[in-house]
């Protein structure tokens, strides 16, 4: 059973953001009211350890990638208020359990209990829900610890195991730049979607060394085109140079900064020699996957991290001309995920039906853009477009809002209520 985890202390928050709101934004303070305490109250569980285990919302399964996400607009209470710091704490600390068990895998059980997906042929386990191996389920839990150190100053997350999982975590991003020679994960699923599923006897499509770390599934889990996901590599830089500090200024241990050091140069040099093509104008834009064989692909997915995320992963600043070049394209039809309707255009996702948009999308363009007008846009065509359920969905039709994916989407909420705290003033400390 989940526990409800609201206290009088999140209440007050919530009627904080509601002033901050005034008469004039009364329906996203509504929304708010909702989707901020809705994490809270029910997709957090303790563990056998004492841990925090985090359901994604629907599926009865922790996501490394969801959890962060769903637990990051809290680190703004967290600066001032122990009570949450100590829910997130034990969060990280379960994401550090899951991937000591595992590196390669994206999902996980509450208890050893032989859920998930145990038919798939990789190397199951009774903890893993799911066994996809994406770079951004590496990423995103050290985000989350190195933001808990910044916004609090705690550092009981940096344990041995912390440290142990994040060994792991170099190995395996070490041997996935020589993901042909050196690999050994395998992913094979016989049934659902071919997308569900790696080519080549689960070793997926050819790749050429380019200095970058291959990723076998998207954000979306569905499986990448080309190998070398290209918003997920940014994100890798961000996270390297995170335990570089933690490594140097925390946790002394020279060999594992430098380490960290070395892969982050290695990964940003391969994004900026590989990682870019030519858009229809001419312009050097970032692509969204490439193969290292000459092989590029122009698209960006509502799944973070996307392309769009950029600025808000800390890989670069939002007026980078590349950059720009880059978010006007994924902005526009030459995206074949772009859509545009009756009620909104934005991005959308092969994971979803066409035509389909992503609220997680919606508010990173909003996130990662200084426009305060065109925040305020954003929030109100999400408002607009909850089919009268004050919760934000997977994705939704851009010609009729009741038709959506997803009636409970935490990671979505949560991206909304970031975005709604953003553009009030409240920020996560980076």
């Amino acid at each position: 059973m989940t526990k409800s985890y609201v206290t009088p202390a999140v209440r007050d928050f919530v009627a904080h953001v509601n002033e901050l709101c005034g008469p004039k934004l009364q329906n996203l303070a509504q929304i708010f009211d909702i989707t901020f305490t809705n994490t809270l109250e029910t997709t957090l569980e303790a563990d056998e350890h004492d841990n925090v285990f985090v359901l994604t919302g629907d599926i009865p399964a922790m996501w490394q990638r969801d959890s962060t996400a769903q637990l990051r607009p809290y680190l703004i209470m967290a600066q001032t208020d122990p009570a949450v710091a100590a829910v997130i704490l034990k969060v990280v600390k379960r994401q550090f359990f899951n991937m000591d068990l595992d590196p390669y895998a994206n999902a996980f059980n509450l208890t050893g209990n032989g859920h998930g997906h145990q038919s798939d042929a990789t190397e199951m386990g009774p903890w893993i829900w799911e066994r996809k191996y994406e770079l951004d389920s590496l990423c995103y839990p050290v985000q989350l610890a190195y933001l808990l150190y910044k916004n609090t100053g705690l550092t009981d997350q940096f344990d041995n195991t912390f440290v142990s999982a994040v060994k792991k975590l170099l190995h395996v991003i070490e041997v996935e730049q020589h993901h042909e020679e050196a690999s050994t994960y395998r992913f094979e699923r016989t049934e659902d979607r071919p997308e569900d599923t790696l080519t080549r006897d689960g070793l997926g499509a050819p790749v050429g060394y380019t200095g970058m770390s291959w990723s076998g599934f998207r954000p979306s889990d569905d499986a990448c085109v080309y190998g070398y996901l290209v918003p997920a590599n940014m994100f890798a830089v961000v996270i390297l140079n995170y335990l570089k500090e933690i490594f140097t200024e925390i946790v002394i241990d020279p060999e594992i900064a430098s380490q960290a050091n070395q892969l982050a140069t290695e990964i940003q040099a391969g994004i900026e020699r590989y990682g870019t093509t030519t858009n229809a104008a001419g312009e050097t834009v970032y692509a969204y996957e490439v193969d290292g064989l000459g092989n590029a692909v122009i698209m960006d997915d509502g799944n973070i991290p996307n392309l769009m995320s950029a600025p808000y992963l800390g890989y670069l600043a939002d007026d980078d001309p590349t950059y720009l070049a880059t978010r006007k394209t994924l902005l526009s039809p030459e995206n074949p995920y772009y859509y545009a309707g009756k009620f909104g255009a934005g991005l959308g996702s092969p994971h979803t039906p066409p035509h389909y948009i992503w609220p997680i999308a919606l508010s990173i363009q909003g996130l990662t853009q200084s426009d305060h007008a065109e925040k305020l846009r954003l929030l109100q065509l999400l408002a607009h477009t909850t089919a009268g359920t004050n919760m934000m969905h997977e994705g939704f039709d851009v010609e009729d809002p009741h038709n959506f994916t997803r009636e409970w989407f935490s990671w979505a909420n949560m991206m909304f209520c970031e975005l709604l705290l953003d553009y009030l003033g409240l920020s996560v400390k980076k």
